[in-house]
């Protein structure tokens, strides 16, 4: 994989951040036991800033742009502080990461620990199994060539982290944790659809940009082609 150029990644940071002020404004679907939380339309594209800008960095801006995001509501008085809503702000930089990173010890520490933390709590220990779902990131870490499995890992990574959050500060039963089985499934598939698409489109709009401006580079596997196929 080339590495992208600095002035690639700050042009990159840019759009990204105007994206992300404008997709949290979309809500997608209501969070379970909270009634003013909600998962936005940047949930389908998150993580590919990792893979963009590179993991530290991508994980670094996601984390700026969001927390920016948080301020800018509490100033307007657009929504009240909660701590909740600060927490959730981790999930998608720890996403980031992971769609950027290579490294695969690391892909294991974070969602061991959600499990962890999750089974720690009373709840937890009732609805253990459905931590079986944080495995996906771990297990689709070897085969991170095929962008789908890389984008469910990234998106289930988001999910063990807001997991073990939601958890210790969302007072749910377990018949709750039970009901959700069905509709993670269905969200998380969605979300991973909409990162691959995302990245492709994203290396694609920036292989037009590269023919005109030499400085750019992508990552010519993603482009939209007909061979695009074989590394989903």
């Amino acid at each position: 994989m080339r590495k992208f150029s600095t002035s690639t990644k700050l042009f990159f940071a840019f759009l990204f951040v105007a994206l992300v002020f404008v997709s949290t404004k979309i809500n997608f679907a209501q969070l379970v036991g909270q009634e003013n939380q909600f998962f936005t339309v940047f949930q389908f594209f998150g993580p590919i800033a990792g893979g963009i800008l590179g993991s530290l960095f991508g994980a670094l801006i996601v984390l700026t742009a969001l927390t920016t995001n948080f301020i800018v509501n509490l100033v307007n008085n657009s929504s009240s502080f909660e701590l909740v809503t600060l927490l959730r702000i981790l999930p998608m930089v720890f996403a980031a990461y992971y769609f950027g990173t290579r490294r695969k010890h690391i892909s294991l520490v974070v969602p061991l620990i959600a499990i962890a933390l999750f089974v720690a709590h009373p709840v937890g220990q009732q609805v253990w199994y459905f931590t079986l779902f944080w495995t996906i990131p771990i297990i689709a870490k070897f085969f991170q060539k095929r962008l789908f499995l890389r984008s469910l890992g990234a998106t289930f990574t988001a999910h063990s982290v807001g997991g073990a959050i939601w958890i210790w500060t969302v007072p749910m039963a377990p018949e709750a944790w039970i009901a959700l089985i069905p509709v993670v499934i269905i969200e998380r598939l969605l979300f991973a659809s909409g990162i691959s698409i995302s990245f492709v489109a994203a290396n694609t709009l920036l292989a037009r940009v590269e023919s005109k401006v030499p400085f750019i580079s992508i990552d010519k596997r993603y482009i939209f082609s007909k061979q695009i196929f074989k590394n989903f």
